[in-house]
């Protein structure tokens, strides 16, 4: 008995492959936006303290990390990902870290919600400031 070919075989045979490795290309990457989701890692210096102004901050995207200087000499570090869909945040500006896609904003002191969206603070993360660079911890 020999094995037919439909047509049905043939397209589940050459589609499903494609099809397949496409998927992984935009899965879900906790980023909104179809970005990768790699960490930056431990050690890894993100920047001169001079570059992080007092009263602001800098975001570091392919990071995924925002830090700020709510006060002279003081650091924080927390998530650059909104808690609300999952969009990087884009600015930091008037003591807030804003977030373009649904006007979510945070404190740079502690990362709680300043307004819109947003259901709960972004979270912390860890750093370490050495002489005058900042690492991820």
């Amino acid at each position: 008995m020999t094995h037919r070919s439909t047509r049905r075989t043939v397209l589940l045979a050459t589609g499903a492959v494609p099809l397949a490795a496409g998927c992984s290309k935009y899965g879900d990457s906790g980023g909104g936006s179809g970005s990768s989701s790699v960490k930056a890692s431990a050690g890894q210096e993100l920047a001169q303290t001079s570059e992080i102004p007092v009263g602001g901050g800098k975001i570091f995207k392919d990071e995924k990390v925002v830090v700020t200087q709510p006060a002279k000499g003081e650091f924080k570090a927390f998530s650059a990902i909104c808690t609300h869909q999952g969009c990087t945040v884009s600015t930091v500006a008037d003591g807030t870290i804003d977030c373009p896609c649904h006007g979510s904003k945070y404190h740079i002191a502690d990362g709680t919600v300043a307004g819109g969206p947003a259901p709960k603070p972004l979270p912390p993360e860890q750093i370490k400031v050495e002489g005058n660079s900042i690492h991820l911890a």
